[in-house]
């Protein structure tokens, strides 16, 4: 399915954008209570927010507007635009806000924050990383206490009081990984107590696009310690010496597979096997494919770096690395062992939630970003969101040059070089977006011997962002830089000194210069980079160049010929343009299809996810663990709260036993117990080794050890199924051999496998409560040789396991990573 045009989504938006002529209108109602507003104290402006009902009365919608206006004027010394008001509307309706960089959406958010309060709600504003979220909060925190709000953020660096601080203030700032790894941390917890991460109500997401979209199906993995199997350096070995007709690369770059010749090449090398028969099919096969995938179509300093002795992920949509990021764990491994480091400890997956799914438990989600028209097609199909399109304060007046397009990369690049060096004599700055480090790199060094030195900003050197930045805008800098300078970004015009002649001099040379390598995958991302120029009514320009032989054509065209350019320049003119931007047609037609598809597979894991999750929580908050148990085992019940009828012998030999007697005569003789400190006389309960009870345990503690035991064997037979459903996606591609759908397939697994979860967990739990030591102590879990993980860490696996619709696209075992 192709990206439709702007036009189009402002059509298909209607229904969201036809409310805007109404938020147009109330705001300038707010005018009419701008005096009233005006003469309120400081302190009497939360009082008169508390009396407004903002909610169902136009008029006091008008009146808030006004208060939030008057506001962030004092506190702040922001008199919020009336673009900025209209966005806060649009947020307070539910829709997804697209508004230009540099327009204030910070404030909108604060001001749309304040409104979900004053209506009753906790918000989350959720941003991409803990930076923002910290900025946010602090900077915004004058505003809501005009309004006696309470803000607070939670980072990275939180303990468990401040993040229980923080999400019990009335709105929360938090980056995306933070808030779901609270919600997975508190998968782990024995008491309610403990609990952090409270029930979701209001999320406002900045960066929509990136969190909804780019991240939408990362993974937020909380693991645990375990002894992992170290993979077979023997079979990485031999992949590394295959030839290139051994293994087949998909046009797409995506999956690669062995041939008939790689087949019996690996057979061969591994002591004649067959990797195809019941011993190495789920195993041998799997490693083998695994490796190949690391070995050739993993590419170090375009999908990762290597840095401090580890691998390192690079964000393809950001440039940046991707911080707690790593593939699967047999991926990450293979990469490893081929860059030949040490692996890293892998563990075992506690639980996992896709970004999706964790701002799917919101039930009032709305967000805010620079390029949301691009994305409407997966707002509107993945989260039911609506796009409004606000119009910037200032009207943009940067000069969007046509693309240029070759033949050749070589063609290309040399009209990089030559434009650059054109506009650096000029004195006006230049900042050169890359797809990759190594392109970032390649390029710099042309640039260098045509006489241009620039400065590099990439994945890298990602330290010396801020100082990159800042000087980006100065006369005569040129900047190379990957994706990192396409976002949360300000180039300021002049520089960092922030002096208005320097200022002045680039506006004269017309504002900032943005040059692009070549198009993105999808529009959003190539906007993102030409929004650094034009910010603010600024003057700027952009241009892209582009070339046949880059990826987003050669993945996605097919050329029966290939195109010859007429030019000595090996320029394409208006055709290369056409075929660029079918090319960036289909690649979004294709993400589009692969979120959707691999949604699919998550979707009922998911489902799965709340089954347990809800279960936990009704174990964790009440006393049906107990309840339970007692009912399954009413003679251990009895026997532990001191109501069961005593066995006379019982009885005589544990008054007689007190002491502990090494000559105890308490012993019979056939049970060969001769620990005489056991306490065990009774010959009948030792064929069920029930530890003895000396005294009755009291009712909450004895419901505390049930919740523990109960919440064991769930939390383990959850893991346990994780690791089904991991296993099961790796090999699911077979299926379709067979003319099975893989997706079918793959849902009768999982199903049945989940079908018998609750019981094993019940089970056990019964086994455990019968064998435990249980006394007013507590719950003893280690008598039962029971241990939980004693170290857990989080990361997010960059993991796409499944490319777009049909058996052509599920036939890797691993699948995309990108």
């Amino acid at each position: 399915m192709g990206k439709l045009s702007n036009s189009m989504w402002r059509l298909l938006g209607s229904q969201s954008s036809r409310n805007q002529s109404k938020s147009v209108a109330l705001i300038k109602e707010t005018d009419a209570h701008a005096a009233w507003a005006a003469e309120l104290d400081d302190d009497a402006f939360a009082a008169a927010a508390q009396k407004l009902d903002t909610a169902s009365n136009k008029d006091d919608r008008a009146k808030f507007l006004a208060l939030a206006r008057e506001a962030a004027d004092r506190t702040l010394d922001m008199r919020a635009f009336d673009v900025q008001l209209q966005g806060a509307l649009r947020l307070l309706e539910g829709d997804i806000v697209e508004m230009a960089t540099g327009e204030g959406k910070t404030l909108a958010g604060a001001i749309a924050a304040i409104g979900y309060v004053l209506q009753g709600h906790r918000v989350h504003v959720i941003s991409v990383n803990d930076y923002l979220a910290v900025r946010d909060a602090e900077w915004m925190a004058p505003l809501f206490a005009a309004f006696g709000i309470v803000a607070k953020a939670v980072s990275e660096r939180s303990d468990t009081e401040e993040r229980k601080a923080a999400y019990a203030a009335d709105i929360t700032y938090g980056s995306v990984n933070e808030i779901g790894f609270d919600v997975l941390r508190d998968q782990l917890v024995q008491s309610a107590d403990n609990l952090v991460s409270p029930k979701p109500d209001v999320a406002i997401i900045d960066e929509a696009d990136s969190v909804l979209v780019d991240e939408a199906l990362v993974p937020l993995v909380l693991a645990g310690s375990t002894e992992t199997e170290v993979p077979d350096a023997a079979i990485h070995d031999v992949v590394a010496r295959m030839k290139t007709k051994h293994y087949d690369v998909d046009a797409e770059g995506r999956n690669v597979t062995l041939t008939d010749e790689g087949a019996t090449f690996v057979e061969a090398e591994l002591g004649g096997i067959n990797l195809y028969d019941e011993d190495h099919v789920g195993t041998t096969l799997v490693h083998v494919n695994v490796a190949m995938h690391a070995q050739y179509l993993l590419e170090r300093d375009i999908h990762y770096i290597v840095r401090d002795g580890g691998v390192q992920l690079i964000n393809a949509s950001r440039g940046r690395v991707a911080q707690m990021q790593r593939w699967p764990d047999g991926v990450q491994a293979a990469v490893e062992i081929k860059e030949g480091l040490p692996q890293t400890d892998s563990g075992e997956v506690i639980d996992t939630i896709t970004v999706q799914a964790l701002i799917g438990r919101y039930p009032k989600v709305c967000g805010m970003t620079g390029t949301a028209l691009a994305a409407g097609e997966q707002f509107r199909q993945f989260y039911d969101l609506l796009v409004s399109q606000i119009p910037p304060n200032t009207a943009n007046v940067r000069v969007d040059e046509a693309d240029r397009v070759y033949d050749t990369k070589a063609n290309k690049v040399e009209a990089v070089v030559d434009y650059v060096k054109e506009v650096h004599e000029t004195g006006q700055p230049i900042l050169i977006g890359t797809h990759d480090v190594a392109e970032s790199e390649e390029l710099a060094y042309f640039l260098e011997k045509a006489g241009v030195t620039p400065v590099v900003l990439n994945a890298k050197n990602d330290a010396e962002e801020a100082k990159i930045i800042a000087e980006a805008g100065t006369r005569g800098a040129v900047t190379v830089s990957t994706q990192m300078a396409g976002r949360g970004t300000d180039i300021k015009l002049g520089g960092s000194s922030g002096d208005d002649a320097a200022r002045e001099e680039i506006v004269e040379l017309g504002g900032l210069c943005v040059v692009g390598t070549g198009r993105y995958d999808t529009e959003r991302l190539d906007n993102q980079l030409r929004g650094r120029a034009g910010r603010q009514g600024d003057p700027g320009r952009s241009v892209f160049f582009s070339s046949l032989e880059d990826p987003v054509v050669t993945k996605n065209l097919a050329f029966k010929r290939d195109p010859v350019s007429q030019s000595e320049d090996g320029s394409m003119g208006a055709k290369g343009v056409d075929l660029i931007e079918q090319a960036q047609r289909i690649a979004e037609g294709v993400m589009l299809e692969l979120h959707a598809n691999t949604w699919r597979y998550n979707e009922m894991v998911n489902q799965q996810r709340d089954i347990v999750v809800k279960r936990r929580m009704e174990i964790l908050t009440t006393d049906v663990a107990l309840d339970e148990l007692a009912a399954e085992e009413p003679d251990r019940y009895a026997e532990l709260t001191g109501t069961a009828t005593p066995d006379p012998a019982a009885t005589q030999s544990d008054a007689e036993s007190n002491q502990s007697d090494a000559e105890s005569n308490q012993s019979d003789a056939e049970s060969n117990q001769s620990d005489a400190e056991s306490n065990q006389s009774d010959a009948e309960s030792t064929s069920e080794s029930v530890p003895a009870v000396t005294e009755p345990v009291d009712k909450e503690v004895l419901a505390q050890a049930a919740r523990e035991i109960m919440l064991f064997h769930l939390d383990r037979a959850w893991a346990d199924h994780l690791a089904f459903v991991s296993d099961a996606r790796a090999s699911i591609h077979l299926r379709s051999i067979g003319k099975e759908s893989p997706l079918d397939e793959f849902h009768k697994l999982i199903l049945e496998e989940f079908a018998q979860l609750p019981g094993d967990a019940v089970t056990n739990a019964r086994k455990t409560f019968r064998e435990a030591t249980i006394t007013n102590d507590g719950v003893d879990l280690g008598t039962a040789d029971l241990h939980r993980s004693t170290t857990t860490w989080t990361y997010m696996v960059h993991d796409n396991l499944f490319s777009s619709g049909g058996s052509k696209t599920l036939q890797g075992i691993i699948g995309i990573f990108r």
